[in-house]
């Protein structure tokens, strides 16, 4: 089920689509397929290097150009997440967005009070609805929830190959903050698929 929110963006898209966003009271079926359609295609990635010694400890990130495209399609949520995926919505940091009672659009937010932290799990919007708008008005709602809950600041993890993603994040207040070199496996930085943390800071 769903419920409005109350001072829900209603705005018209330049096609004179009309968006809802909606906070959900648990995760709808049309969430899975939204989320296993995703994917992205980078014509750049972000190079990591990494020095290391007692004087100085260097990671840096330099922009790469492909010659041909990053294709990468997510299998879709993985069994040992869904349920924790389901329980996000009861702390009131899941929003929808909806033309009409279609699901185009979604953020997945879960709580870490120890460090005043909205941890941003999922943040997709689906085909033909992208660049429009609607993934800015997702994260500002949560920014929103999250500066109201005295939360400090939204994060979320992408990867150096997603170079959509990563820009983006910066175009709606996000800064990149962290980079884990073996945060999917011990081979990320050799495979140049590494983890990198981005946060949009609320004060």
């Amino acid at each position: 089920m769903i419920r409005e929110t109350d001072d829900a963006p209603v705005d018209p898209l330049d096609n004179g689509i009309v968006i809802q966003l909606r906070v959900l009271n648990e995760l709808p079926p049309a969430a899975l397929d939204l989320l296993s359609s995703s994917g992205y295609v980078a014509y750049g990635r972000y190079q990591v290097s990494k020095s290391e010694s007692d004087q100085e400890t260097v990671i840096r990130l330099r922009l790469e150009v492909l010659t041909q495209p990053y294709v990468k399609q997510f299998a879709g949520v993985d069994d040992w997440l869904l349920p924790r995926y389901r329980e996000m919505p009861r702390d009131g940091f899941c929003v929808g967005a909806f033309h009409g009672e279609k699901l185009v659009g979604l953020a997945l937010g879960e709580p870490q009070l120890w460090n005043r932290t909205l941890w941003v799990w999922e943040m997709a919007v689906t085909a033909g609805y992208q660049r429009q708008g609607i993934g800015r008005q997702l994260l500002d709602e949560l920014a929103e929830r999250a500066r109201a809950a005295g939360l400090r600041t939204l994060t979320c993890e992408t990867q150096s190959t997603n170079l959509p993603a990563i820009r983006f994040y910066r175009r709606v207040g996000f800064l990149l903050e962290g980079v884990d070199l073996s945060y999917y496996t011990n081979q990320d930085w050799f495979d140049g698929e590494v983890a990198v943390f981005m946060k949009r800071r609320l004060d």
